[in-house]
């Protein structure tokens, strides 16, 4: 396998969503989804010049955040369910959470980033397909959670994300981006839509996403 030309492959791709959809490649943001693999590999995709790495399991993503510190550019963002027993070292770990969902998890990673130089940039995750069994705030809840996490003052509004079932209708895609529409008009820090993966990139991106996750078709099957 070589994550190099899988990499090139899936900007690529990338770049034909958004000409099919008119947008400009550059709108959409790759995140290279890392869980499971090896710091070496999380190396080889850095030297081809992926920077933005996504991890869903925190002790895992902990010891290659650790292995990795010597790369001062590398941008690590949490995008897996959250545990409030691990919200500490997601605060002083990563730059990025994407699965935030309740107001609980908020007020943990606000107070236990307290001591950083920078704010933890948060997303807020959706459940816009209703799943029983997938994390995510309803849509009825988003507006108070959104205006709660904007008062944090360690923490920094910027967007939503979420994870359609399987198959999703494209009106799926397109309620999440007027959600997305609609938040934007109250809170300007506000500026990305993560949503999309390898099997529903190009209906994610004709959406309006502006953040794909993209793990296997880089670094190959879950171990």
């Amino acid at each position: 396998m070589n994550i190099k030309d899988n990499l090139t492959q899936i900007q690529q791709q990338i770049t034909n969503a958004c000409q099919l959809a008119n947008r400009a490649p550059d709108e959409v943001q790759l995140l290279a989804v890392s869980k499971t693999k090896s710091a070496e590999m999380v190396m080889q995709a850095y030297q081809a010049g992926q920077r933005h790495f996504g991890e869903n399991y925190v002790q895992e993503a902990v010891d290659k955040v650790s292995q990795l510190s010597h790369l001062s550019d590398i941008c690590w963002h949490f995008i897996g369910p959250i545990q409030s027993n691990k919200t500490r070292l997601i605060a002083e770990n990563f730059a990025w959470v994407h699965s935030v969902d309740r107001i609980k998890i908020a007020t943990r990673l606000n107070d236990q980033r307290s001591g950083q130089d920078t704010p933890l940039n948060i997303c807020l995750q959706v459940n816009i397909s209703g799943e029983q069994a997938k994390s995510g705030t309803t849509i009825n809840e988003l507006n108070e959670l959104a205006a709660y996490v904007n008062n944090c003052e360690h923490l920094t509004l910027r967007g939503l994300m979420a994870i359609p079932q399987k198959q999703a209708p494209m009106s799926i895609f397109n309620d999440m981006h007027q959600l997305f529409t609609d938040l934007k008009s109250q809170y300007q820090t506000l500026d990305t839509l993560s949503m999309g993966m390898t099997n529903d990139m190009d209906s994610a991106v004709a959406a309006g996403s502006t953040m794909v996750r993209i793990g296997t078709a880089i670094f190959g099957h879950r171990d």
